[in-house]
């Protein structure tokens, strides 16, 4: 395999560019040559590319986002979209793709990988809920910028008896809220995967009052319900004054962390040295220390990753 390409796709994380550094770096040291995708898929079918080189991936490791830039794109779902982008990649000369990004980019990947094209996937996503992988790209930085911003609330809600609702990034999956209810020190945390009673925690909250701890941080993952709405009903119940953080997009970006860049350092190597090995359609992934490959198909067949029952445990049992 003499040229290999590389693209990042869906949502952008911290940890990408560290990424693409280590495939561009890995792949010339194997003798290949490489080429950057813009903008994603959609770079595929507008044929945006680029030639990288070790000096092209200088000066990126510590920078946040993707250099290469990302984009969402509907034509990938379409027949003619995926042929289109099959064709231009064929065209390049291309005989290895590797994708880094979230559910759907590892989508993108499999259906690549299904027209005859070897693929690797790369999972990336904030929110941490791609399956046989214990963590993915981005994750660790965005849970630090995550307590950067709580630990700062709770300076000024100790200040002004205050409580804060805090909502994350997370539709469908609670880990940034819960780990970050456990490493900030959080009162409570809501999150999708667990139910809860707002009325047993304006109960508590009353409690907590009376005791004298007159100040309280709420964790809400996005899609356990909306940081104004419960807000809102905390201070309708029991008159607790309430503010609301919505943390946003604050939380995909900054400098990445000493772990995210390891990890990136280490997908990217696992993901030349597999696809000039010939061990395509698969997912690269961490399990305990080891890197791990999986099956692109069962990825994308099994749902997202379930939450450890462990986090949503420590965090209620802590928070007393």
């Amino acid at each position: 395999m003499k040229r290999i390409a590389v693209l990042t796709s869906g949502g952008d994380c911290s940890g990408m560019n560290a990424t693409v550094r280590a495939v561009v770096r890995a792949g010339l040291a194997s003798g290949a040559e490489v080429f950057g995708i813009q903008k994603g898929y959609q770079g595929l079918i507008d044929r945006l590319y680029e030639s990288l080189t070790t000096r092209s991936v200088s000066n990126v490791l510590q920078r946040g986002g993707t250099f290469l830039q990302s984009a969402r794109c509907k034509e990938m779902r379409t027949e003619s979209g995926l042929r289109l982008a099959c064709e231009n990649l064929k065209g390049l000369g291309v005989e290895g793709l590797i994708a880094i990004g979230g559910d759907g980019t590892l989508n993108g990947a499999h259906a690549i990988a299904q027209q005859g094209i070897s693929v690797i996937g790369i999972p990336a996503s904030i929110d941490n809920d791609i399956p046989f992988t214990d963590m993915s790209l981005g994750v660790d930085t965005a849970l630090n910028n995550i307590i950067t911003a709580v630990d700062n609330l709770k300076d000024t809600a100790s200040s002004h008896d205050r409580a804060f609702v805090v909502e994350t990034m997370g539709r469908g999956c609670g880990y940034l809220a819960v780990v970050a209810t456990i490493a900030a020190g959080a009162e409570y945390s809501l999150i999708p995967e667990e139910p809860y009673d707002l009325d047993d925690i304006c109960t508590d909250l009353r409690r907590r009052y009376q005791e004298g701890r007159s100040n309280s941080i709420i964790m809400v993952a996005e899609g356990a319900g909306k940081a104004q709405d419960i807000a809102d009903q905390i201070k309708d119940r029991i008159g607790f004054e309430t503010r609301v953080v919505v943390l946003g997009h604050y939380q995909r970006g900054g400098s990445p962390s000493v772990y995210d860049r390891l990890l990136g350092a280490r997908f990217g190597q696992a993901a030349v040295e597999n696809l000039l090995k010939g061990k395509d359609g698969k997912m690269v992934g961490v399990q305990g220390a080891k890197i791990v490959l999986t099956d692109l198909e069962k990825v994308i067949s099994s749902g997202s990753r379930p939450i450890n029952p462990m986090f949503p445990k420590l965090a209620n049992q802590l928070s007393v």
